[in-house]
């Protein structure tokens, strides 16, 4: 099966204070096949949206390796980057600061169809008209601007600018962050659908475990800026492995309002990201860790279908206390 995108040991670093240097992303390894998508998940400030804007080439890595679609696009100058820029679409997290105010509606949608193709005006208003109408965004809005529309709207102008060229690889920050549950349902049934006719990838970067059970065939747990565990998203959900990922997975609330809800409270502070320590970036608030944890960072290693930075799991003691 062909990867739409592959991401081999990924580093990236911000300037930090006096000199010092943000440790964002710490060695990230994965894969995306055409037609699967993957959740990525974690805490605020574990290097989600770093990670996706790096996949894309929106900010340069520090070191590691891009390709999308068997072609490495890490070093390549942003003149080379353009004809690729259909095929890789992103929707950000912020619709409002990404839509330009001063263009109408159609206009937004229709831009990436005016930069990267031939068609005629005629031809681009009626694929803004039908993408606009998918994502559920009513016609009379099309000649509206920004600031005369909600929020949930205004993502869903992001969503339809981002999927009007069919693009082979999506990256989706919290698309769905702002939509009420009808809609946030209609949006998810869409990206589905053009899943399922494109053969689109999908890397869908959210907070919301439900959306996660919903729409993923595979989820990669960051924590600050490291992959702590990845797999199948059925098995993840029914056993994580990672004590990171079950105490994450324990804050979900149930549909069900009589289920007893098992919660794993994590104490302790999160490492600065510009002194990270020097073994496990979790141990310092894992009740399971032990010397061993502290003196180098675990590998991310296999056990079937997953792949677990935790030396607790090949002795059966990665299971935190009920």
């Amino acid at each position: 099966m062909t990867h739409a995108l592959v991401l081999e040991n990924i580093v990236k670093h911000f300037p930090g204070p006096g000199g010092s240097k943000v440790h964002a992303l710490n060695d990230v390894s994965l894969s995306i096949d055409l037609g699967q998508t993957v959740a990525l998940v974690g805490e605020s400030g574990s290097g989600k949206s770093t990670l996706g804007r790096v996949a894309l080439r929106l900010d340069r890595p520090t070191s590691g390796r891009i390709r999308v679609e068997d072609r490495d696009i890490t070093r390549l100058a942003i003149r080379q980057l353009r004809p690729m820029r259909p095929d890789m679409q992103m929707v950000f997290q912020d619709p409002w600061a990404t839509l330009n105010p001063r263009m109408a509606v159609e206009r937004i949608i229709g831009e990436p169809l005016a930069l990267h193709t031939r068609l005629t005006p005629a031809e681009r208003l009626a694929k803004v008209r039908d993408m606009a109408a998918r994502v559920r965004l009513d016609q009379n809005l099309l000649a509206r601007y920004p600031a005369q529309l909600s929020g949930g709207q205004l993502q869903r102008v992001a969503l339809a600018r981002a999927l009007v060229t069919g693009p082979r690889l999506v990256i989706l920050d919290e698309p769905t962050s702002s939509l009420d549950l009808s809609v946030r349902a209609e949006i998810l049934e869409l990206l589905h659908q053009l899943r399922s006719e494109t053969r689109a990838a999908f890397l869908f970067i959210t907070h919301d475990l439900g959306t996660v059970r919903l729409i993923a065939d595979r989820i990669v747990v960051l924590y600050l800026g490291m992959v702590v565990e990845s797999g199948p998203a059925a098995e993840v959900f029914e056993s994580p492995a990672h004590p990171y990922t079950q105490a994450l997975f324990s804050a979900q609330l149930s549909t069900n309002p009589d289920e007893k809800l098992r919660r794993h409270l994590l104490t302790g502070e999160i490492p600065s990201p510009v002194n990270l320590p020097q073994g496990c970036y979790f141990a310092g608030r894992c009740p399971l860790a032990i010397d061993a944890c502290r003196g180098a960072r675990p590998p991310l290693e296999s056990f079937g279908n997953r792949q677990v930075a935790c030396i607790r799991v090949k002795d059966g003691q990665n299971r935190l206390p009920e």
